[in-house]
């Protein structure tokens, strides 16, 4: 017992007070020049959003703007970006205690709701947590806590053991279809099992995991988007893209979903693994001879016509805020690569280049995004989930600062 005590004592004398060496070992060290610009970046975020409500009807959700045509396009509470908006809305007010986006992120939060029982979707994680995992975080409710646990049993309603995964797509039953894409809504499974105590949740979403570490990634760490499996013996059928310039190409979404899932697969279970497999694919992004200067990156990796091609900045955030999460979970030099690249997309999403200005944008925050490019739909223009990881990212950059 006297060990223990002291070891406690050690690690709070010593190592909470060098809170900042630590961040500066981990070569995770803010600049001030940057913090200053997500600061004004925030604040000119929550005009946007204030613009933004404006042309939203009580029951819809915003999914991108035509500025040709001055159209908005929204959608009602099933599809997968629902939970983006109220999700943005809640990071808003945790950074500004704007009491308006936090009022507009309750009354979308009710019309959500009723997602938790939808069993058609794979996408109740970016639906439920992006939105009420959010809001249980900054004012925790009995009432999140079942629509987290509902929606995490719909989620879990889609697993299969004999292919080791959760459906995506609902398709006829010989085939069933897993994307990369997935690997965003295991988060929900995590929050489930620690509100419940039941594994359950646990050991599917790290089947899951482990069952696309083997199938979807190539020999250089890149991801294939869909790959089909035989339900009936888990064999598989077919590896292709969706959504990318080619069934062997790097999709730049794709890429970046399975960064980030990778990275909170480690947060959540510790298993060096998940921690090996989200440091190859940052090094295969970060490394490619593709990847642009200001390291936003075009829609495709291997798009046809780089470089007078489309670029992706919901790509772009979603890389961003998952290396700023990596780079707390190494150490040394690889920490401040991985930071430091953080930092070049910050300042790129941070500028005009791609941010865009109060009153324009029909209210979203970040221009140039691509949302389908293969079936002609939402090229270069806003998407709601850029904004989320947009400031997701300017968040834990902040956070990474003050540690």
């Amino acid at each position: 017992m006297f060990r223990l005590v002291w070891k406690v004592f050690f690690l709070v004398l010593f190592v909470v007070p060098g809170a900042d060496s630590r961040a500066q070992q981990h070569g995770r060290k803010a600049h001030k020049g940057l913090l200053n610009e997500i600061d004004k970046s925030l604040t000119a975020s929550v005009g946007q959003y204030k613009l933004l409500a404006q042309h939203l009807p009580e029951d819809r959700f915003p999914v991108t703007y035509y500025e040709a045509s001055k159209k908005w396009v929204t959608s009602g509470s099933e599809p997968w970006v629902g939970g983006f908006y109220p999700g943005g809305l809640l990071y808003l007010y945790e950074a500004t205690k704007d009491s308006f986006v936090y009022a507009e992120a309750l009354r979308k939060l009710k019309v959500l709701e009723k997602e938790q029982f939808n069993k058609t979707t794979h996408d109740l994680g970016f639906m439920m947590y992006c939105s009420f995992g959010n809001a249980k975080r900054l004012a925790p409710r009995p009432e999140y806590d079942t629509v987290i646990i509902n929606s995490a049993r719909s989620l879990a309603s889609r697993f299969n053991k004999q292919v080791g995964c959760i459906r995506s797509w609902d398709s006829d039953p010989g085939r069933f279809m897993v994307i990369i894409d997935n690997m965003m809504n295991l988060e929900l499974l995590f929050a489930a099992t620690r509100l419940t105590g039941d594994s359950t949740y646990y050991k599917i979403a790290v089947t899951h995991a482990n069952t696309t570490l083997k199938h979807h990634f190539r020999s250089d760490y890149s991801s294939y988007h869909l790959v089909i499996y035989d339900p009936k013996d888990g064999s598989i059928l077919k590896k292709q893209t969706v959504q990318g310039a080619a069934d062997q190409s790097a999709w730049s979404r794709g890429q970046a979903w399975g960064l980030y899932g990778y990275t909170l697969m480690y947060r959540e279970t510790k298993d060096p693994v998940y921690l090996q497999q989200a440091n190859r694919i940052a090094q295969y992004l970060l490394n490619h001879p593709n990847l642009p200067a200001d390291k936003i990156p075009y829609w495709d990796f291997n798009a046809p016509g780089i470089p007078a091609t489309a670029r992706d900045v919901s790509a772009g955030a979603v890389i961003c805020s998952a290396l700023l999460e990596l780079s707390g979970h190494v150490n040394g030099k690889t920490a401040k690569t991985y930071f430091t690249a953080a930092e070049t997309m910050l300042r790129s999403l941070c500028s005009p280049a791609y941010l865009a200005s109060v009153g324009e944008n029909g209210g979203f925050i970040l221009k140039h995004g691509v949302g389908n490019y293969p079936k002609n739909a939402d090229i270069d223009v806003p998407l709601i989930y850029a904004d989320y990881y947009y400031l997701e990212a300017m968040l834990r950059y902040k956070k990474a600062s003050r540690r």
